[in-house]
């Protein structure tokens, strides 16, 4: 059997089991994310997250959902990421380039704090991917007998955005997986239900592609403020608040950067045995 060794981190709830993988690469990440993902029979996490070397930026990022598919980006991962490298002294720079499967992106220190500049947001809706060109901005969709109003946005992975009160409901467990695996999604997408709270404050419930319901998605409160903003419900500086936490997402005007601060924590090291 062999041995690895592992860090558990979490940022406002999204948890991640990290491994550096710049000296040794996994032979079979994908089925290694499913047994370490896994709550009952492994280490428990929403994705798997790998520390790799890079030629084109100072680390490498790759992202591994439990049911073993990798995915482009993630938000809170990044944060937690660079705070493993500052922690461990891998690092000195103050702010770090970090490449992922949805590009590179910069972190840097904001007290005990970790802000990431996420890049643009993608609004085209042949990039997102989904089934229609243009931007899909309220548009209607019908899901299991249903019509939501959604709007489509990319943070280097997609995401569909939908407003409304849900007065009581769960809409997430009952149709997260289903706008999931929509066909609208070529590439299936995750999915944020909001409310808005104020003109700087959202309410954020989520449901991951390939991990399901989770305490919280950096890129998704990234795309619910772009939502936001495109159908003129909140304005670019916004508090974000999601089950696991509070998360400060600002959409800047002059760079159209999208840029997230909020906390990344080590909760606890070990070993384990595949």
């Amino acid at each position: 059997m062999a041995e690895l060794e592992f860090v558990k981190m979490q940022g406002t709830g999204n948890d991640f089991v990290f491994l550096d993988a710049r000296r040794k690469r996994l032979s079979n990440p994908s089925l290694v994310a499913g047994r370490l993902c896994d709550r009952r029979f492994g280490i428990g996490a929403d994705q798997m997250l790998l520390l790799e070397a890079s030629r084109q930026a100072d680390f490498r990022m790759r992202i591994f959902n439990p049911d073993g598919s990798e995915v482009e980006q993630c938000g809170n991962g990044v944060r937690c990421l660079a705070r493993y490298v500052w922690e461990r002294g891998l690092s000195r720079k103050p702010t770090l380039s970090i490449l992922t499967g949805g590009g590179i992106v910069k972190t840097r220190r904001v007290g005990r704090e970790v802000e990431v500049d996420m890049g643009e947001p993608v609004l085209e809706g042949e990039k997102i991917p989904v089934a229609a060109s243009g931007r899909i901005v309220n548009r209607p969709l019908e899901v299991d007998g249903r019509e939501f109003s959604i709007t489509a946005v990319s943070m280097g992975n997609p995401h569909c955005v939908i407003f409304r009160r849900l007065n009581g409901e769960d809409p997430v467990e009952r149709y997260g997986s289903k706008i999931e695996h929509h066909p609208f999604f070529p590439k299936r997408t995750n999915v944020e239900f909001v409310n808005v709270v104020g003109p700087a404050r959202i309410r954020v419930d989520v449901w991951e592609r390939g991990t399901g319901r989770t305490l919280s998605c950096g890129t998704g409160a990234c795309a619910s403020v772009v939502a936001g903003v495109l159908l003129d419900k909140i304005g670019r500086n916004c508090e974000v608040i999601l089950p696991g936490g509070r998360l400060h997402v600002r959409w800047d005007p002059r760079t159209n950067h999208v840029l997230m601060r909020g906390p990344a924590e080590e909760v606890f090291t070990g070993r384990v045995r595949l």
